[in-house]
């Protein structure tokens, strides 16, 4: 069981997916947290439903129907927006760099930037799955700023001494690394050993 906070024992768990490219991330989450008895809420904004479209095969309603509560991008008064709802927290998987500047000053436009809001001043955990590159001066600013906020900045850079043989690896790996900050440990993850992979090229066996 997770030592971060919940309410009358369910572990509950935040999940919001913006326009940034990489949408498959938010998808993954989804799926992941259902196989670990995680309650999930989600919100979307508008533009991750135009990206789900160009990025998957995926409807906006199979994603929804991925999680246990939905709730819209313009529903500021849905459980979430308020702190005296326990969550274990939020991740925004992807996390464009608007959603991030909105939550850095605090202007929450919609739920998805208020219940971010709301998961910081609870000092619950937040996870920011930042998909852009390159970074100009204010997106470091931006992060940085959000970082003394208490936020965590978790980009899905690839790990690649688990010699992914798929895309779909990769992805799991990113998502499960995140999972990892919330105690919520999946087998997508292979822990690194510190052994040499053998020679058969089958990598590093103990993960």
């Amino acid at each position: 069981m997770s030592s971060l906070p919940s309410s009358a024992g369910k572990r509950r768990l935040i999940v919001g997916i913006s326009g940034a490219s990489g949408v498959v991330y938010g998808v993954r989450l989804l799926g992941m947290l259902r196989e670990c008895g995680i309650e999930t809420h989600l919100v979307m904004s508008k533009a991750a439903e135009l990206t789900l479209a160009y990025e998957t095969d995926y409807k906006a309603a199979d994603v929804k129907a991925m999680a246990d509560h939905y709730h819209s991008i313009g529903n500021i008064g849905a459980s979430i927006s308020s702190g005296s709802f326990k969550t274990m927290g939020m991740v925004i998987a992807p996390c464009s760099v608007r959603t991030m500047s909105e939550i850095a000053t605090g202007i929450t436009s919609s739920l998805l930037s208020r219940a971010a809001d709301v998961v910081l001043k609870e000092r619950r955990r937040l996870v920011l799955m930042v998909r852009e590159t390159p970074l100009h001066t204010g997106h470091l600013r931006t992060m940085l700023q959000l970082s003394e906020m208490g936020a965590i900045l978790a980009p899905p850079v690839p790990a690649f001494y688990t010699r992914p043989t798929d895309l779909q690896q990769i992805v799991d790996h990113s998502v499960g690394r995140v999972l990892d900050l919330f105690d919520i440990d999946t087998d997508s993850v292979k822990r690194w050993s510190g052994e040499r992979p053998d020679k058969s090229g089958g990598g590093n066996e103990a993960g």
